[in-house]
């Protein structure tokens, strides 16, 4: 019998699902290091929120999204980042948000910085990955931001996506919130090419 693995079906999504009792406050906070830490005093703190949806619009509930990212200098706190020794100490960099009834999340972190890597510059950007019911795998997406025009036509990810659909990855400004610049970032799990979020393999 061969080893190799088969790929799932649809009756094997994503689960157990996870109830609320596994999500402790402040898991959706990439500023701290620990929930009663200071946050980070380097970089622009903002609020990333939106809303995850299937086909339709139908909100998705109870979805498990984490984010991870570098700090405002774009260094990771990570071995295999040269600068590790660099990287902002009271900054996180990774977090964990759930949906409610109306598919709605949020993180709160900084605005990331970019960073040179083998394939060519990053624009400045937030890793997501989503998964729960429904899915049979975790779906991975990039956030980009409006505030770097020329780092976005640059990035070698973002530049792999159709040109029609690069807007999807870049979050949309909502005003401020107790001094806090809010980005929105909607996910479409599911519908016509042209609402559906761009997705990418590991």
């Amino acid at each position: 019998m061969s080893n190799s693995l088969l790929p799932p079906t649809s009756q094997h999504t994503i689960g157990p699902f996870f109830p609320r009792t596994f999500f402790q406050a402040g898991d959706n906070d990439l500023t701290r290091v620990a929930q009663e830490a200071e946050p980070t005093s380097r970089g622009e703190a903002i609020l990333l929120r939106g809303r995850v949806l299937r086909a339709e619009a139908v909100p998705c509930l109870n979805q498990i999204l984490e984010a991870w990212q570098a700090d405002a200098a774009g260094r990771f706190n990570h071995p295999l980042d040269p600068e590790r020794h660099l990287a902002d100490p009271d900054f996180l960099g990774w977090g964990r948000a759930w949906t409610d009834a109306e598919g709605s999340y949020e993180f709160r972190t900084i605005l990331p910085g970019g960073y040179a890597e083998r394939g060519g510059r990053r624009a400045p950007h937030i890793n997501l990955s989503v998964m729960g019911a429904g899915l049979m795998r975790r779906a991975q997406t990039i956030v980009f931001f409006p505030d770097f025009p020329a780092e976005n036509a640059a990035d070698p990810l973002l530049t792999l996506v159709p040109g029609a659909h690069r807007d999807k990855l870049v979050a949309v400004p909502e005003g401020m919130e107790a001094g806090v610049r809010v980005f929105r970032f909607d996910i479409r799990l599911q519908g016509e090419a042209v609402e559906e979020t761009p997705f990418f393999e590991d």
